[in-house]
């Protein structure tokens, strides 16, 4: 890798690595250190292609790599046990705006990984349809299908609360 490449992929990496950890904190539903081990072998890869992928978009490549590492990993664990999530420790006074991030939070981690993928990508990153289909390799039909069920399943199971969900 030229001097000029790694200084870019610096660049890369310190801009957008926080975002890459949130989104797979969100995507993968389990711990920080899943998520981080997560992001870290997507930069790996990011790194060892990025003479190839840095004038192209490269975010978008490592955004990938965590998605698809992360359906894959939820497949392997409900094959071997039943998935279980660590809940974070009980805070003192919680808002009702944190308790709510924090019901939201665990009914996304009861969907399966590919439908919880098209929820965080849609929503929570913001991509459109046809931004999240292209990442995650689908149409836009099934992106659309998965997160309609996805946001049905929550409202469903969610305690019914005035404006939430719509």
């Amino acid at each position: 890798m030229t001097e000029e490449d790694e200084a870019a992929f610096d660049e890369f990496l310190a801009a957008r690595s926080t975002a890459l950890l949130r989104t797979a904190i969100l995507v993968c539903g389990a711990s920080q250190h899943d998520a981080e081990d997560l992001v870290q072998n997507a930069l790996e890869k990011v790194y060892r292609h990025w003479s190839r992928i840095r004038h192209d978009n490269p975010e978008s490549y490592a955004r990938r790599v965590v998605v698809n590492a992360a359906i894959s990993a939820a497949r392997r664990r409900r094959v071997i046990q039943e998935i279980t999530f660590a809940r974070p420790p009980d805070t003192p006074a919680a808002s009702p705006d944190v308790e709510l991030r924090e019901e939201l939070m665990t009914e996304l981690r009861r969907l399966p990984a590919r439908m919880r993928a098209v929820l965080v990508l849609r929503y929570w990153e913001d991509l459109s349809e046809n931004e999240t289909a292209a990442l995650m390799g689908c149409s836009t039909g099934t992106v659309k299908s998965q997160a309609a069920r996805g946001l049905a399943r929550i409202r469903e199971r969610m305690s019914p609360r005035e404006g939430v969900l719509g």
